[in-house]
């Protein structure tokens, strides 16, 4: 079944007659093709994907299961969805995407009230395809060539920032589109910051060092944290990493289809907890990933929902002891029927370099 067939059933299911998409990502999953400026409008017997001239041949070559249509004076936006979505009363869209000035310019253009579209897509997206679930793998293979190769640079005197920038730039090397998101490569007391910025501290003899990184690949985002010992760890150090590690084998044990996040997130917390370190967990187990970094579902206290088969699903616990040091060990993880695939195959054992 196609991405498009399956929205279509969507709207079936939900009595809606169409859906008006205008997001980057949501865009990209319905038509598979990236682009910043266009819409997709998929009504329950057609499908339409809008763009300018900057992107109409690239579209017309590489989108799929959509008739792509041009937009520019001539043909403006409007006028082509009036004509596509005319007899469709029950139109859907995104409700947290679209700007309240532009949903109200929809409805009054098309005369219809829009409904709310955004958990039809979240539900979508959420169960990754053969195509996506490859783009996501191939990206976090880069990540770990990446990793593998910045080891070597690691090492006292080399600045945060730097590790950044090496790591950023072996990535595009080996094949990447760009970062996930703006790296996280910390050092001493500043990885007891559980997203801090890299800057210019020095790594120091007994450091931790922890890389919150990833690439992509065809627009899909990967995701892994390490945290590696500079010259030595002390006997802390390695009781603390080792506690998270165990944490996190605990969480995903439990990932597979039909456990809640909720669940999945309390199995870690246990552990730490048992050991005196639960104040200092303060994040979710994880979040799913995918065009966008952070989707649903997530792996937290706060969903009590079954996680999907097919979910691709962060396990992320961390211990951050202000001021002093912080550890957090990150996979993915795809949610299967017969229980987890980690998707990641970088080694975590605590590392000394």
């Amino acid at each position: 079944m196609t991405r498009i067939e399956k929205i279509q059933n969507e709207l079936k299911r939900r009595e809606l007659d169409a859906i008006l998409l205008f997001s980057e990502s949501n865009v990209h999953y319905a038509g598979q093709f990236a682009f910043t400026d266009g819409a997709i409008a998929v009504s329950r017997d057609g499908a339409w994907l809008f763009t300018d001239s900057r992107y109409i041949e690239a579209a017309q070559a590489e989108a799929k299961g959509v008739e792509v249509r041009l937009m520019d004076a001539e043909h403006k936006l409007s006028d082509q969805l009036k004509e596509v979505l005319g007899g469709c009363a029950k139109i859907a869209a995104e409700e947290e995407r679209l700007a309240h000035a532009a949903w109200k310019h929809w409805e009054e253009l098309l005369g219809a009230e829009l409904l709310n579209g955004e958990d039809l897509m979240a539900e979508l997206r959420a169960v990754k395809d053969e195509s996506e679930i490859a783009s996501l793998v191939a990206a976090q293979r880069i990540a770990e060539q990446a990793l593998e190769q910045i080891l070597g640079y690691i090492k006292p005197g080399v600045k945060e920032r730097d590790v950044a920038a090496e790591l950023t730039y072996r990535m595009m090397l080996l094949g990447g589109e760009g970062n996930s998101f703006d790296p996280i490569t910390i050092t001493g007391p500043n990885t007891s910051k559980p997203h801090g910025v890299p800057g210019e501290a020095i790594v120091q003899p007994g450091d931790f060092v922890t890389m919150d990184f990833g690439t992509l690949v065809n627009g899909y985002h990967s995701d892994m944290t390490r945290t590696v010992a500079v010259g030595y760890a002390t006997d802390e150090m390695k009781k603390v990493y080792d506690t998270v590690l165990r944490a996190q084998l605990a969480g995903i044990e439990l990932m597979k289809a039909g456990t809640t996040g909720a669940a999945v997130h309390k199995a870690a917390a246990d552990v730490i907890a048992a050991e005196g370190y639960g104040e200092y967990f303060g994040h979710g187990f994880g979040h799913s990933v995918g065009l966008e970094i952070h989707e649903m579902p997530g792996a937290s206290p706060r969903n009590e929902k079954p996680l999907p088969a097919g979910a691709v699903v962060t396990a992320e616990p961390g211990i951050y002891l202000p001021g002093r040091f912080g550890v957090r060990i990150e996979d993915m993880v795809l949610i299967g029927e017969d229980g987890p695939h980690d998707l990641t195959k970088a080694p975590k054992e605590l590392l000394v370099l």
